[in-house]
């Protein structure tokens, strides 16, 4: 007997539905197509050849989760059945009651709409920020890595990375460890590979540990010659290695193999760029770096508008600091005008005589300029409430601040900026910035990395081991650790070197820089008035440029030191030029702190200005007294002392 039409469809719905029944209980996708190399008890990791479209997360479960998954859903919605058919009464009057009294039904409806919107929103925002870091790391890493490596490992295109790239958010760290799953044919070329993961995860110095036996092929990625992972004063050989490092190149870590890294401002950059966010350790290369410069007898101005940032060099010999923005304004243009000078004196000397003695400008000057985002932006302000009719619009500081980067290394100036965030904007334009050849980052964003050296790539993942920086010079980053000095630490290195010595004995003598005790006078200094080369570089003149900008260079700038009067100077008068005594000095000039108030931080104040002496009187110079007040230390709000 011939089958019907009928008999066809009914055979092929039953074979249709024992068939699905196989693939239910199978764990295998339900439409037949097997889209991945999942087995029923191991997960996917790649999608199979001529596989097209997208392929869902579920296709890479492994079969006995998919099986328990659909199980638990049966049994579900079973029991939700169940639950219905055994109280249709309780079920049929709930529903007429909600038919002719809809009111508490859409009310109850209402709030818990609002409730599950509101639960799912926070859950929602919630989830996001916690994933943030991860969906950027897919993002920028992961997701470039695949399409690299899909094509040489035999891959489709359409398999999802993170089931074969095991890439942990912080791979960059020292002990991170980074896993590539690999196909088992082994049909690819293992140094093109390792190659590539080198160049898309901006790695250096590490190693590949291949397994190529049974089927979990995979290979393993770490670092090999990492820099130490801390790296202090007190450990073994660093204070000797310190001592011998050039005058012009200070340590500022070490880096893979504990290779010494070092800025040479006299010939790799005449100024150093450092790009860090909040809790970076800005402070503590700033300070790591100009306490060797001030040892090896420089000069430091520290324009600090915070105030706070180096208490360590308050003090200390061959130190300027300026925390008030007025200071910080005068010694820029003060600055700018002695690097003008320089620049005439070294058009005066021959070029063999300033290669060989270029101590014959002057002492090196390194200026610190903190926070420079918010102090241009105070100088600014600064200059708008100061100017008068016919004064430029332009601050006076800000441009000699762009001078001063302009002018080349043989004037011995140098610029040690920082920045949260180094826009062309917030450092004066475009063109100032490119003055840094030598650029410090450190937590740094995409962004800014791609701003401020974009000639290096690939762009090397920031990581949050404390201490460890990049340092970019002539187009090659540097992963290194930088050298930690305690505030004590570098205080004492810094009144170690030159400046102690030249206090003490015959060493001040020995001064062969001209001083230039006023601007004016400086600019009228010439070659002939050059006395003749010493065997080495000699200490800097102690009152180099003392009366022009007060800068602080000698021993005694410590509580209960003095020095002597001048003989032409005037112990009374109004002029910050006269000399005072301390009574005198609060009712004619500091009448808001009292007489005690002066007297204890003549005590204890290390920034107090030292006193000139007559005969057994100790006197004060009134511009110093009126500087020192203005930048000493606050109280607390309600307080009337110095304290």
């Amino acid at each position: 007997m011939a089958q019907t039409k009928f008999d066809k469809q009914v055979e092929e719905t039953a074979e249709s539905v024992a068939f699905g029944i196989g693939r239910f209980l199978a764990g295998r996708p339900m439409d037949g197509e097997r889209k991945t190399n999942a087995t029923f008890w191991r997960k996917g990791t790649r999608v199979l050849p001529k596989v097209e479209g997208k392929v869902s997360r579920s296709s890479y479960r492994a079969g006995w989760q998919r099986l328990v998954f659909r199980i638990s859903w049966l049994a579900a919605a079973g029991e939700g059945a169940y639950l219905v058919s055994s109280h249709p009464d309780t079920t049929a009057h709930m529903v007429r009651d909600a038919w002719e009294n809809p009111d508490p039904a859409i009310a109850a409806a209402q709030s818990g709409g609002i409730g599950l919107v509101s639960a799912a929103a926070v859950g929602s925002a919630a989830y996001r920020l916690a994933t943030r870091k991860r969906r950027e790391i897919m993002r920028e890493w992961v997701t470039p890595l695949h399409e690299a490596l899909a094509v040489p490992l035999g891959m489709s295109e359409l398999t999802d990375p993170r089931r074969y790239l095991h890439v942990p958010r912080n791979f960059s760290d020292d002990d991170a460890e980074i896993r590539i799953d690999t196909p088992g044919h082994l049909r690819f070329n293992e140094d093109l590979v390792a190659d590539l993961i080198k160049k898309k995860l901006a790695l250096e110095n590490v190693s590949f540990t291949w397994q190529r036996a049974g089927k979990n092929t995979h290979v393993v990625v770490k670092k090999r010659k990492a820099p130490p992972k801390k790296l202090g004063l007190s450990d073994p050989g660093v204070r000797e290695i310190l001592a011998k490092m050039p005058e012009s190149a200070p340590l500022i870590g070490f880096g893979a193999c504990k290779k010494k890294v070092s800025v040479d401002l006299d010939a790799d950059s005449a100024h150093v760029l450092i790009s860090a966010g909040t809790g970076g350790g800005k402070s503590t290369i700033l300070r790591t770096i100009c306490c060797q410069f001030i040892h090896n007898g420089a000069h430091a101005f520290v324009l600090d508008f915070k105030r706070i940032s180096h208490t360590w060099a308050r003090g200390v010999p061959g130190v300027t600091y300026c925390r008030d923005i007025a200071e910080i304004h005068d010694a820029l243009i003060g600055l700018a005008q002695e690097g003008r000078r320089r620049l005439s004196l070294a058009e005066e000397l021959a070029d063999d005589v300033l290669e060989r003695e270029p101590w014959r400008v002057g002492p090196r000057l390194v200026i610190l300029l903190e926070e420079v985002n918010a102090t241009m932006a105070q100088l600014k302000r600064y200059w708008a409430k100061i100017r008068e009719t016919g004064d430029p619009k332009t601050s006076p500081a800000v441009d000699a601040l762009a001078e001063i980067l302009f002018m080349g290394r043989q004037v011995r100036l140098h610029v040690l900026l920082v920045a949260q965030s180094a826009t062309a904007r917030a450092i004066g334009g475009p063109e100032m910035r490119e003055n840094f050849a030598t650029r410090i980052l450190v937590r740094y964003t995409l962004n800014a990395w791609r701003m401020l050296v974009p000639e290096v790539s690939p762009i090397p993942m920031p990581t949050e081991h404390p201490g460890r920086v990049q340092v970019v010079t002539r187009g090659r980053a540097q992963e290194t650790q930088v050298l930690n000095l305690s505030n004590a630490e570098a205080r004492e290195w810094a009144m170690s070197g030159v400046h102690a010595k030249a206090t003490t004995g015959p060493a001040l003598q020995k001064t062969a820089a001209p001083a230039a005790d006023v601007l004016d006078d400086a600019w009228s200094t010439s070659v002939q008035a050059l006395p003749p080369a010493p065997a080495a570089e000699p200490a800097t003149d102690r009152d180099f440029l003392a009366d022009a900008w007060s800068i602080n260079l000698s021993a005694p700038a410590a509580a209960g030191s003095s020095a002597t009067l001048p003989e032409n100077a005037s112990p009374a008068g109004d002029t910050d030029d006269a000399v005072v005594g301390l009574r005198k000095a609060q009712q004619d000039h500091l009448p808001e702190i009292t007489l005690a108030a002066l007297r204890r931080a003549r005590a204890d104040d290390p920034d107090f200005p030292a006193p000139v002496q007559r005969g057994n009187t100790h006197l004060y110079r009134v511009g110093d007294l009126k500087r020192w007040a203005r930048n000493r230390p606050r109280g607390a709000a309600g307080t009337t002392d110095v304290d």
